[in-house]
């Protein structure tokens, strides 16, 4: 990226939460580190009346000082928020797309000025924002010296018909090559280093298949509830809202050939292909579940459907587990067993892959035996990689243990750890899409759900219930259980 380049970073919805406390602090951060345009400007565009004055305040709340040159950084966030300004609007309306259009102009003063669009706002609005911001000229196209770049939030529809739809639709405003769809799970560190410790060291890549992997694990747990995301989630539900995309995305690293080079085109063409080669998943293959009242950490919560904004008579799960089968010469037979669920025993996101036991074990006691390898990548919280051994117990018989050569990153790692949205936002900057989905791979994904959240919505099935601080509905285990020793 050239340093002397001009660019307008645009935040549409920027009252909300996900602008307030993710957003900005990210560009903060960024710009803390010297990697922002000597002449970027931040303008936010919101239904919320707020003044520029009242705009700077909300956003000095959520700024830390990671990367600032001084403890207080005070003089980085005034010159940080200098640069940022709002305007209230409707996101339907040409006119006060005009109006922010006049704004931009006027702090723009007349340079020449990349811009980039970060629809912080409801997929329902997409649309009807997009086409008042094109009518308003906001957008540039064409073979103009300038670009214009928009990033867009999940879920991108609720199946394959209506993400096609948003595909469709969108292409009329940008391009996709202008097209930046986000899942922050894949800025997320431990995330990027899946390709790495597969591909950049020999120890690994010849027993990553279907000869030495008996399966592999991909958990999402969270110990809270929908909070103040109830009306968004009971709409989606837990399949929509976390495994569709964030867990199926990291499958498809896990899973994935060795690209031909790390470019965001032979990256994506890889990922694409384990999607196309993942079945539909059916009913026989899932466990829905809805948490009910429980206790975790001393602490009392209510059950889903006594939420504040849930009907009570709501059938959206809060909880999903499925087995996904990849139908290729290296994964066939090979169980991935995914899960997701909120109100649960502990927050955490990791993946594990177990190993096969070793075929007639001298060391195995038999009918008892040591458990095999597994190695287990925790994605958040506390970032690590370890593998499961086992060694011998020091002493003076020959008796065995499970140990763990254990990387904890916080450890083992002197640098600061970037948030996920640093990184993507600095992508998007750059226009680096190796971490962002492509058209063909947001077809391909849906079209592995699509099939069952229809079976799901259309027969209203029941998830089953389990209480709050548990480890989920007991027959997520049978599940498990079934696939891998059936």
């Amino acid at each position: 990226m050239n340093k002397s380049t001009n660019i307008s970073f645009v935040v549409i919805g920027a009252s909300g939460d996900l602008a307030i406390k993710k957003i900005f602090p990210a560009l903060f951060s960024i710009y803390c580190q010297g990697l922002l345009p000597a002449g970027f400007k931040i303008f936010g565009f919101a239904r919320t009346p707020l003044s520029h004055k009242d705009f700077r305040r909300r956003i000095a709340e959520h700024l830390t000082c990671r990367y600032a040159s001084t403890e207080s950084c005070s003089t980085e966030i005034s010159e940080f928020l200098s640069r940022c300004y709002y305007l209230p609007g409707s996101y339907e309306s040409r006119e006060s797309f005009l109006d922010l259009y006049e704004l931009m102009r006027n702090q723009e003063q007349g340079l020449n000025t990349n811009r980039i669009f970060y629809l912080a706002i409801p997929p329902s609005v997409f649309l009807d924002t997009s086409r008042a911001m094109a009518g308003a000229g906001l957008v540039v196209c064409g073979s103009n010296p300038q670009w214009s770049r928009v990033v867009i939030e999940k879920p991108f529809g609720k199946d394959r018909q209506s993400s096609d739809m948003l595909t469709r639709e969108l292409a009329r405003v940008f391009s996709e090559e202008q097209t930046f769809r986000i899942d922050h799970y894949l800025g997320k560190e431990v995330t990027q280093n899946l390709m790495v410790l597969r591909f950049a060291n020999l120890v690994f890549e010849p027993l990553w298949n279907r000869n030495f992997i008996e399966s592999v694990h991909i958990t999402w747990k969270e110990d809270i509830g929908v909070r103040n995301r109830a009306g968004y989630f009971d709409e989606y539900g837990i399949i929509r809202d976390v495994i569709q995309n964030h867990l199926l995305q990291i499958l498809t690293l896990v899973a994935m050939e060795k690209p031909r080079s790390i470019s965001a085109t032979h990256i994506r063409d890889e990922k694409v292909k384990v999607l196309k080669s993942i079945s539909a998943i059916d009913m026989k293959n899932i466990v829905l579940g809805q948490y009910t009242a429980g206790e975790i950490n001393n602490n009392k919560h209510v059950g889903y459907l006594d939420e504040k904004s849930i009907p009570g008579n709501s059938t959206t799960p809060s909880f999903a587990a499925a087995v996904l089968k990849i139908n290729n010469d290296r994964w066939h037979g090979v169980p991935f067993i995914i899960s997701a669920g909120k109100g649960l025993d502990s927050r955490t996101n990791e993946v594990r892959i177990r190993f096969r036991s070793i075929p007639d074990n001298i060391f195995c006691d038999k009918p008892e035996c040591l458990p095999t390898n597994d190695l287990n990548i925790r994605i958040q919280p506390d970032e690590s990689i370890f593998l499961n051994i086992i060694n011998k117990q020091p002493g003076m018989q020959l008796s065995l243990v499970e140990t763990s050569l254990n990387l904890r990153y916080q450890s083992a790692f002197s640098t600061k750890i970037p948030e996920a949205y640093e990184r993507l936002l600095l992508d998007v900057i750059t226009g680096d899409k190796g971490l962002f989905i492509r058209s063909d791979e947001l077809a391909a994904a849906w079209d592995i759900f699509t099939p069952v959240l229809h079976e799901i919505d259309r027969l209203k099935i029941k998830p089953e219930p389990y209480p709050f601080g548990s480890i989920g509905p007991a027959s997520a285990a049978r599940l498990v259980d079934r696939k891998l020793y059936s």
